[in-house]
């Protein structure tokens, strides 16, 4: 199977896992940002998980697929900027299963903080998240333990069913913008669409910074790209993964790029016109948004705020900016 072959069924059947710990996550359309976007703007809010993030959704599902196959492992090994983390320290928790991830060296004070705060054995290692991926696969070899990728069918499942409650109580969207950082959401959305016929057309935005993704997919295969955003850490992937990078050469209508500036204006536009709190990534789809503003101009657009865990010294210092 793989991410282009989820069914309802299957997307019903990862909200029950996903249910248990929290309820769908609200979708609203702005006034505000429908005024400064020119189009009717409605925002799902993966702000609004027990995490911050709409990773949490895969961590769920994966650990439930473990489950029901009888192979829980003792111990988890995975890398992250912080969101991924807390997916799999959370999930791994609630099913009594020791976990360790590797962050690169600087990563998110708080981000950092609140994986601890899981359980979470914490390992510093490398300088990006590529390096800190490399070192995780090693230890797991080494230890016997499970390693959990960035991106798994498993994680796609759960990740889907923000889509699958989104598109249904907007059934006549018709843009979505949605961050790439490993593909998991991006990927998701294009199964959920699919799974219900939805007619929305699928928008990636990548990190102008970190463009592993844009590059990839213009050549048609893997191409390592350097990482220098310092705003948008949940996109900051210098090699795409080659089982999502097939699925979303198929599934998007085209990929924009957003530098940290722009990513900056969109942080502060949503706090000011929604009071919610964005991380770069998070505020990517806005930033990639009002780029397009002028072929959006009277459509209804979809906005993925796919977290909140910025630190604060770093949403002050945007927040200072005009």
């Amino acid at each position: 199977m793989n991410a282009l072959e989820l069914t309802l069924a299957d997307l019903e059947a990862a909200a029950e896992v996903v249910y248990r710990e929290f309820p769908p996550t609200p979708q609203y359309r702005w006034a505000l940002l429908s005024e400064r976007l020119g189009a009717e703007c409605w925002v799902k809010h993966e702000n609004h998980t027990p995490v911050g993030a709409f990773k949490i959704r895969g961590g769920l599902t994966f650990f439930d697929a473990l489950a029901r196959r009888g192979a829980l492992p003792l111990e988890v090994l995975s890398a992250t900027r912080g969101n991924h983390g807390q997916s799999i320290g959370w999930a791994a928790r609630a099913h009594g299963v020791r976990c360790t991830i590797v962050v690169p060296r600087g990563n998110s004070v708080e981000k950092n903080a609140a994986m601890r705060a899981l359980g979470v054995q914490l390992i510093e290692h490398g300088d990006d998240f590529t390096a800190s991926a490399d070192h995780a696969r090693q230890l797991a070899q080494e230890r016997g333990a499970l390693m959990v990728p960035s991106f798994h069918i498993d994680l796609v499942r759960g990740v889907a069913t923000y889509w699958w409650e989104w598109l249904r109580v907007v059934p006549d969207l018709q843009w979505a913008y949605v961050p790439i950082g490993l593909g998991s959401g991006a990927c998701a959305a294009i199964a959920a669409k699919r799974a219900l016929g939805h007619g929305v057309r699928l928008v990636g935005v990548v990190s102008r910074h970190a463009t592993t993704y844009a590059d990839s997919l213009a050549a048609g295969r893997v191409v390592e790209s350097a990482v220098t955003t310092r705003l948008a850490d949940g996109m900051a992937v210098r090699r795409a993964d080659a089982q999502a990078l097939a699925v979303l050469a198929g599934g998007l209508d085209h990929v924009v790029q957003v530098d940290d500036e722009e990513i900056a204006t969109a942080m502060r536009a949503l706090y000011t016109d929604t009071h919610n709190l964005a991380e770069g990534a998070g505020a990517a789809a806005l930033a990639a948004a009002l780029q397009e503003r002028p072929a959006l101009r009277g459509q209804r657009v979809g906005l993925a705020l796919t977290g909140a865990n910025v630190d604060r010294q770093v949403m002050a210092g945007v927040l200072q900016k005009s």
